[in-house]
């Protein structure tokens, strides 16, 4: 069981900024599953159509974050999915203080080298990505994606 940091659901009206999140997943299907029904029930709530697209980058980048803490971040420790605004925000922590990297397709000796594309992904599909550290030790990754 994964162990969260937050463990109620958000919802804030009081700001005035539409809002919808729920906490999270702990294996990477979960997270696709999840970021597809947070960005749904937005999106009919609001009367809006969904971008399939969109959702499919959001899910693309929740599973590629999830799938990085499990291999190489000691664990997820946390997930988080929300809509803000006219955006979805994906917050995934981990144990590791180690920031994320990209790794070259290729070793020095010009063999494939198998993943190490993560990273990049997320980069390149989000608009704003930050690595924060945590007070007990480990990071939270927050990618934002645009929903139009």
């Amino acid at each position: 069981m994964c162990e969260r940091h937050r463990t109620d659901p958000q919802v804030d009206m009081s700001s005035g900024v539409d809002r919808c999140a729920h906490p999270g997943p702990c294996r990477p299907a979960d997270a696709r599953r999840l970021v597809e029904r947070v960005i749904t029930e937005c999106c009919r709530a609001r009367h809006a159509p969904c971008d399939s697209h969109v959702v499919s980058d959001a899910q693309l980048v929740a599973s590629e974050l999830t799938t990085n803490a499990i291999l190489h971040g000691g664990g997820m420790t946390d997930f988080h999915v929300d809509v803000v605004g006219r955006g979805v925000r994906v917050c995934v922590s981990d144990r590791s203080d180690r920031l994320p990297v990209a790794v070259p397709a290729g070793d020095r000796h010009g063999r494939h080298r198998d993943g190490g594309r993560g990273w990049p992904i997320v980069c390149r599909l989000a608009r704003d990505v930050q690595v924060a550290d945590l007070p007990d030790g480990g990071k939270c990754i927050t990618a934002f994606m645009p929903l139009t």
